[in-house]
C-alpha cells in the first residue's frame, strides 16, 4: 500500500552504500547536465501546500472533500480511484488502469485504497458538521458510495490529523508504546467486520519476521515483480513532480538521480540479500506489528479493511507514532496462509500490516491534482 506507500507500499528500494557512492561519482563526473536533469519545482512548498487543510470552510466543497480523499494511503501511491459527486454524496470508484497485476493480483490493495479514501472523504464531511455513512455496491467494478447528510454530525479528531499522516520508511528508535497509545490505536481502529492484532512479543516479531524475508525474497527475486515496482520509482523531484504520483525515491531516504541513471542503479542493487537484511533492521527497530484482519475475503470487507487502517494510522499520527507497510507476505498466497495460522485467525483474511514505533518524519509523496481524479455525473 497501502505505500506502499505505499502504503499498503512494498518492496521500496533503500541502496547499498556503495550504490549511493557509484551515483556521487557519475554525478560528480557528469556535473551541471545531473543538475539541470534532477532539479524541477520547489519539491518542499508543492509538497507542503497539498498537504494542507483547505480553507474553505474545513472542507466544505465537493473539490475539497476529494482533496482529502486522495492524501490516504494507497499501494505504489499509484491512487486507483475516480470520484463522482451525487445528490446522495460521493461515489469513489476504482481505477483499474492503476492497477498492479504483479503485486496486488487480485486487487485487494485497490480496494483498501478505496477504503482508505473513504475514511479521509467521511472524516472531512464531518468536519463541516454533516453526517457520513459508507456503503460498497458489489454491482459490475464495485463502487464505495459516501453519503453525506445535513444534520449535525460530531467532529472526529482523527481529522486533523489527515495532513500529517505519512508512512515512515525509516529505522524507528526502537521505543516501546505505552499502554493508553495501545488502547487509543485499539479504539481507532474499529470498523465492523475486522479486527486489529498488535504483536509486541520479540519472538513472535521474529516469526512474522521469518515470513516476511521470505515473501521479500520471492518477489525481489520476480523479473515482473521487479519491472512493475521500477515502472513506479519517481527518482528525482522532477519526474515526482511532473507525474504527481509513483514511489520517490528522497521519501525513503535515498539521494535523487536522473532517471535514467536511478534505474540502472535500482536494476544492479535491488536484490534479496540487500532488501532482507534492510526489513529485518527494521523490523527490529520499530516498537511492533500491527495487523488488520477481516471476517471475510472480499471486496466489500477489503474496503472496511483499509478504513481501519487509515484511522489507525491517523491515531498513530497524532500521537506521534510513525508507521510503515509490511505487506510482502500478505501478497504471496501460501505465505499470507502460513501468517495466518501463525496468528490463529482461522478463515479469516490477513489484510494488511505495518510497523510501528518512533521516528524523525521524511520526505513526502505528491498527488495528482484533483481535477484528474473527479469524473463528471
Amino acid at each position: 500500500m497501502l505505500h506502499q506507500p505505499g502504503d499498503f507500499l512494498t518492496g521500496m528500494i533503500i541502496m547499498k552504500r556503495r550504490t549511493f557512492l557509484v551515483g556521487a561519482g557519475v554525478a560528480a563526473a557528469t556535473g551541471a547536465g545531473i543538475h539541470w536533469l534532477t532539479r524541477g519545482p520547489d519539491y518542499d512548498s508543492v509538497a507542503a501546500n497539498l498537504w494542507s487543510h483547505r480553507s474553505s470552510a474545513s472542507g466544505a466543497g465537493f473539490a475539497d472533500l476529494v482533496h482529502y480523499a486522495t492524501l490516504a494511503a494507497n499501494s505504489h501511491n499509484a491512487q486507483p480511484w475516480h470520484f463522482q459527486q451525487t445528490h446522495a454524496g460521493v461515489v469513489i470508484a476504482p481505477d483499474f488502469s492503476r492497477s498492479l497485476p504483479v503485486a496486488d493480483a487480485d486487487n485487494h490493495h485497490l480496494y483498501a485504497s478505496l477504503g482508505c479514501a473513504a475514511e479521509n472523504l467521511m472524516l472531512a464531511a464531518r468536519a463541516t458538521g454533516r453526517s457520513s455513512e459508507l456503503t460498497f455496491d458489489p454491482a459490475g467494478a464495485g463502487r464505495v458510495q459516501v453519503t453525506t447528510g445535513r444534520a449535525g454530525a460530531a467532529r472526529d479528531a482523527l481529522f486533523d490529523a489527515i495532513p500529517d499522516r505519512q508512512c515512515t520508511r525509516s529505522d524507528y528508535d526502537g521505543r516501546a508504546l505505552g499502554a493508553m497509545d495501545r488502547m487509543l490505536l485499539q479504539r481507532a481502529a474499529r470498523v465492523d467486520g475486522c479486527e486489529l492484532l498488535l504483536i509486541e512479543d520479540r519472538a513472535r516479531v521474529e516469526q512474522v519476521l521469518e515470513l516476511i524475508l521470505a515473501a521479500t525474497t520471492i518477489q525481489v527475486s520476480d523479473p515482473a515483480f521487479v519491472a512493475e515496482l521500477r515502472s513506479w520509482l519517481r527518482f528525482n523531484a522532477r519526474a515526482a513532480a511532473e507525474r504527481g504520483d509513483g514511489l520517490y525515491v528522497a521519501c525513503s531516504g535515498n539521494p535523487t538521480l536522473p532517471t535514467w541513471l536511478g534505474s540502472i542503479l535500482f536494476g544492479a542493487f535491488f536484490k534479496p540479500a540487500a532488501e532482507n537484511e534492510r526489513y529485518a533492521r527494521q523490523v527490529r527497530s520499530s516498537a511492533g506489528l500491527a495487523v488488520f484482519v477481516s471476517e471475510r475475503d472480499d471486496p466489500a470487507h477489503w474496503v472496511e479493511a483499509g478504513r481501519s487502517y487509515q484511522r489507525f494510522a491517523l491515531q498513530a499520527t497524532a500521537l506521534g507514532i510513525r508507521h510503515a507497510h509490511l505487506n510482502q507476505p500478505l501478497e504471496i498466497a501460501p505465505i499470507r496462509r502460513q501468517l495466518g495460522a501463525l496468528l490463529g485467525v482461522g478463515d479469516r483474511r490477513v489484510d494488511l500490516m505495518v510497523r510501528y514505533g518512533h521516528a524523525a518524519p521524511m520526505p513526502r509523496s505528491l498527488r495528482r491534482p484533483v481535477s484528474d481524479v473527479i469524473i463528471a455525473a
